[in-house]
């Protein structure tokens, strides 16, 4: 009897040790889940990106009025950042319009020129609003070569070019002011059109 009354309770507490296991378990399960580069974070991300490039596409539309139809070129432009320029701080003083919210670009102070900085997106320069069936703008594609359904646009593992929503596609805004997602992989069609030069933003 006082053998089994000196025996040694088992405590039911956890110990330190699973204790730090467990904390570690939720911290990579709850980055897994809603982290940077979680499925869920770029879902919410690239609808805050659509409204980017609805509200950019706006800008070009008040641009387009005042130049007879004609949108922003720049002949000897590289980057997209050339030609849209034009818009700021006349069409919009709102520079965070052209910071994916899905990427890791830094934000440009309101109303400064855009050729001074980086920007997310992509732009097809020599469109017009009268083709709506075609895209205008995108977040950064992997290249700026015509591409054809089935083709990588984004990119596919989260490393640049590309990346602006991990690995997990992008949008792309059309001439009739609709947005569109893309997973990596083409669903359609970005044949090459005479006259039309897509602008990557500087890398």
């Amino acid at each position: 009897m006082k053998a089994f009354l000196h025996r040694k309770k088992k405590s039911p507490a956890f110990s330190l040790i699973e204790l730090l296991v467990v904390s570690a378990l939720m911290i990579i399960l709850t980055t897994m889940m809603w982290g940077f580069a979680s499925a869920r974070h770029q879902r919410t991300q690239r609808q805050l990106c659509a409204d980017n490039l609805q509200k950019i596409y706006v800008s070009l539309q008040i641009y387009a009025n005042d130049f007879g139809g004609k949108l922003p070129e720049n002949t000897n432009a590289q980057t997209s950042e050339a030609v849209l320029t034009g818009l700021v701080p006349r069409y919009t003083a709102d520079t965070s319009i052209f910071i994916c919210p899905g990427g890791r670009d830094p934000q440009i102070p309101s109303g400064e020129p855009l050729v001074n900085h980086k920007i997310s997106y992509a732009y097809y320069m020599g469109r017009s609003l009268t083709t709506p069936q075609n895209a205008l703008m995108s977040d950064r594609q992997i290249n700026t070569l015509p591409k054809v359904a089935g083709e990588l646009v984004f990119s596919p593992d989260g490393k640049p070019p590309g990346n602006n929503h991990y690995k997990y596609g992008g949008n792309f805004l059309f001439c009739d002011g609709s947005v569109q997602a893309s997973k990596p992989r083409l669903a359609f069609s970005l044949a090459a059109t005479q006259g039309v030069v897509l602008l990557n933003p500087k890398p």
